[in-house]
């Protein structure tokens, strides 16, 4: 696991057991890594879990072709495939390709809202999902889409649960921990916290740049201006507190999600780049 924090599914899963929701995971087969890392070959399968076990899709294309590159920072999802490929595509393949959703009325729920990006702010609250069909009905609905931050956070301390760590460590946003969009003081902090993480980005980007240019074509670090060291050595680790740090890093949540004392985590309201 390299772009995400380690905390993350067990996180979902103690938040989905805490709120009695059934949790149905799905991924891409070799993650982001994988598919930034696909020279000569095609995407990877898409796994999903079902009420029947885990079922598996596609991954057997004879497209082939090379990625070769980190996700690129922009609108279009062709070059930020990170959300296309692991995200988008992956929810789609889990409903197109079970049984359970044919002849019934599904609704997709998600958080997006217009405050996030010049891009989100022209989303529909509703339409028919990417995957409705004759035989399957399938709804989008953006539930929290015109919400401003403060409405987000009042629901949250209305059901006293406890925030993502990476909310609690002083991130604006919770993402990929090394998310294409982290600004200098969160590559910084992970810096801190996680150097493996980085010393691990910066040198795909040297393998990625120096294959590209062997090309003849432009270099393909992250940010196309300066590299993950440099932005990390230009930015300013946040006050985090040693117990988060463990809790974030760590593949189990051993505390509770919900809390009797709530508090605004560090990261509220705070300015971090993100999506365009």
């Amino acid at each position: 696991m390299f772009f995400d924090w380690p905390i993350t599914e067990d996180y979902c899963r103690k938040i989905c057991q805490a709120l009695d929701i059934p949790l149905y995971l799905s991924w891409r087969e070799g993650g982001l890594e994988r598919e930034m890392l696909r020279f000569d070959s095609p995407t990877a399968a898409t796994w999903y879990e079902t009420p029947q076990g885990l079922k598996t899709s596609g991954g057997n294309s004879n497209n082939a072709s090379t990625r070769w590159r980190f996700p690129q920072i922009g609108g279009s999802m062709i070059t930020r495939w990170c959300s296309s490929y692991s995200k988008i595509s992956i929810g789609d393949a889990a409903i197109a390709n079970q049984e359970r959703f044919k002849g019934k009325r599904t609704l997709v729920l998600s958080g997006e809202r217009r405050e996030e990006s010049a891009s989100r702010a022209k989303y529909k609250q509703f339409e028919s999902h990417r995957t409705h069909t004759k035989s399957r009905h399938v709804d989008h609905w953006r539930v929290v889409l015109d919400w401003d931050e403060a409405q987000v956070w009042n629901i949250i301390q209305r059901y006293c649960v406890l925030s993502h760590p990476s909310y609690e460590l002083g991130f604006g946003r919770c993402s990929c921990i090394i998310c294409i969009f982290a600004s200098e003081d969160q590559l910084a902090s992970v810096y801190q916290i996680a150097p493996q993480v980085i010393h691990k980005m910066a040198d795909y980007e040297k393998q990625f740049d120096s294959y590209w240019r062997s090309l003849g074509k432009s270099g393909y670090t992250i940010h196309r201006q300066y590299t993950v060291m440099e932005r990390v050595t230009m930015g300013n680790p946040y006050p985090m507190k040693p117990e988060i740090i463990r809790l974030a890093l760590s593949r189990e949540y051993y505390e509770s999600v919900i809390v009797s004392e709530w508090k605004l985590p560090p990261g509220a309201f705070t300015k971090d780049n993100g999506p365009t």
